[in-house]
């Protein structure tokens, strides 16, 4: 039976491609405008355990540690690609937010609320030494777990205010060790 979904999914995929191939000298890529891995904007952000700032004093984070975050996003449909890498990282995670991997608002020298809640990395073996990694999309209403004044810090933001003001905003993760943040870095 396993053999036979196997060739049932690869023969629809197979007739996918045939159906619409994307040919790069016509106008097929503009078909793709509206797809979430059209991107209007791309960050690539490394992320370092001096970066941490705990209200507005600087508070190290995981020495040695260092954080790769790459986002895409297409604001248009208010969605967010991540590929997010960390080394040296140790412990488990920690946050009141609903993961402890963050894109908070605040600018360069200042903590903020997070306004979207990435998977936590995962280790990619059973060695703890070895990097964790967490990739994926995530499309609006973005909730992070964490209220102010009542309200959920990511209820009502949209990626378009990344785009808008990139150097307002950071990434980062927690861990029970190292609460304020392992590592962070701006967006800008």
């Amino acid at each position: 039976m396993k053999t036979t979904s196997i060739a049932f999914i690869a023969a629809a995929f197979s007739s996918l491609a045939a159906a619409s191939p994307i040919d790069s000298r016509g106008s097929k890529w503009a078909e793709w405008d509206n797809s979430p891995f059209y991107f209007t904007s791309v960050y690539k952000v490394v992320a370092t355990p001096d970066q941490v700032i705990n209200g507005t004093t600087v508070t190290p984070g995981e020495p040695g540690a260092i954080g790769y975050y790459n986002y895409g996003i297409n604001s248009e449909l208010n969605v967010i690609c991540y590929n997010i890498t960390l080394k040296g990282v140790t412990g488990d995670y920690q946050s009141p937010a609903r993961t402890a991997t963050h894109i908070h608002q605040a600018a360069k020298g200042a903590s903020g609320p997070p306004r979207i809640a990435f998977p936590n990395p995962s280790p990619v073996s059973n060695d703890p030494k070895v990097v964790r990694r967490s990739v994926g999309c995530l499309t609006g209403p973005f909730l992070t777990g964490v209220l102010s004044n009542g309200v959920d810090t990511g209820t009502g933001f949209t990626v378009k205010q990344i785009e808008d003001n990139p150097a307002g905003f950071f990434t980062d993760s927690h861990t029970v060790k190292y609460v304020p943040g392992v590592v962070r870095g701006q967006l800008a």
